[in-house]
């Protein structure tokens, strides 16, 4: 949306991306469908949006990097709140299906660059204080098929914190959400989608050359759930490569904070809880919004990933809302936690269930 720099097709889409790739799973509206009338789903997705609309205000309203930040909060509130009614009515004047480009559209014309700053700092020296515990914790599993089943409830586990989703929001204000219990807590297999079983019998056999993962959250999500089974990969001889965001989206981890995350995490030697991270890479995915169109990534992170034979989609946005039914020309997981009821209902599973989606190319 901002970054001025060219983007390019992510090259291990199936091609031809024009044809085969839409970076939508949910289909908003048919053909056969009115179009200056909104659909049934289009009316819940404007709901969804409305309902985020207090926590979002809440946020903005105490950035201490914007002058009059209470003033400026009132106005997101106003405006954006404005235009979702306007797609109500029609769904064409803002320039399609509802989604979260106005919302960092507004914040972003207002002066809003990062409202969810410190609360990302927060989060993320909790879960760096409780890393080591988590990497201890998945090494003495000595099977390696538990191990990673152990490592992927830890993603999904981190997936929660989600401050995109209002209700969650609202439970993080409360209490605040412990990692370790939301792995316990995780809702019993089979999930709506879950192909974990095909992934164990892959992983036990094979070992791959390079794996690009799309990451997600700040906090416990990134920590202690994505760089445990990034770190457990490079165990393995796989090199690693993790695409962030280029710009600020809720409390999505960005790629220079990820840079400084990691240096924090490693050791005296330089490893991370021992283990060599010379193949470990950070790449800007070129990207800005909680979802990803991959037909439009970093001619960087393109450069990086031409030759991975795993690619891996985690977060409600970028491997569920959007990417679901992305074909690639590897292997490829698709995971996150289902924490709309919107996408719960397309899915036909419970909120809060879990998408483990794993294709063999």
């Amino acid at each position: 949306m901002e970054s001025s720099s060219p983007s390019v097709p992510f090259p291990l889409l199936q091609a031809p991306v024009e044809s085969t790739y839409r970076a939508c799973t949910i289909p908003y509206r048919f053909p056969s469908d009115n179009p200056r009338k909104a659909t049934p789903v289009e009316i819940q997705w404007i709901d969804l949006f409305l309902n985020s609309v207090p926590s979002f205000k809440q946020r903005a309203e105490n950035d201490p990097t914007v002058p009059d930040a209470p003033a400026r909060a009132e106005k997101f509130a106003q405006r954006y709140t404005a235009m979702l009614e306007e797609l109500k009515k029609d769904p064409e004047s803002h320039g399609g299906p509802p989604d979260c480009i106005l919302r960092e559209l507004v914040l972003r014309e207002l002066g809003f660059r990062d409202i969810f700053k410190k609360v990302k700092d927060e989060e993320n020296a909790k879960a760096m204080s409780l890393f080591e515990g988590v990497v201890k914790r998945n090494d003495e599993i000595e099977d390696d098929g538990k191990r990673v089943e152990n490592l992927i409830r830890g993603i999904l586990a981190g997936n929660i914190f989600d401050l995109g989703s209002a209700q969650l929001a609202e439970v993080f204000a409360k209490d605040g959400m412990s990692f370790l219990a939301s792995c316990q807590n995780l809702v019993s297999r089979p999930w709506v989608i879950d192909d974990l079983d095909a992934f164990k019998s892959k992983w036990t056999k094979k070992s791959w050359e390079k794996a690009v993962i799309f990451v997600d959250n700040s906090g416990a999500d990134i920590i202690l759930g994505i760089l445990p089974f990034a770190r457990e990969l490079l165990r393995r001889g796989t090199k690693v490569v993790l695409a962030a965001n280029d710009l600020p989206s809720i409390n999505d981890v960005t790629y220079p904070e990820l840079i400084e995350i990691i240096n924090k995490l490693k050791d005296a030697d330089g490893k991370l809880a021992g283990v060599d991270v010379s193949d470990l890479i950070v790449a800007n995915s070129g990207n800005d919004l909680p979802v990803i169109d991959l037909s439009s990534v970093s001619p960087e992170l393109a450069y990086m990933a031409n030759d991975a034979d795993l690619v891996v989609l985690e977060g409600m946005g970028r491997s569920i809302e959007t990417n679901l039914y992305a074909q690639m020309k590897c292997d490829s997981i698709k995971i996150g936690m289902v924490k709309h009821p919107e996408v719960a209902q397309f899915l036909g599973g419970r909120l809060y269930d879990c998408v483990f989606k794993f294709n063999a190319a």
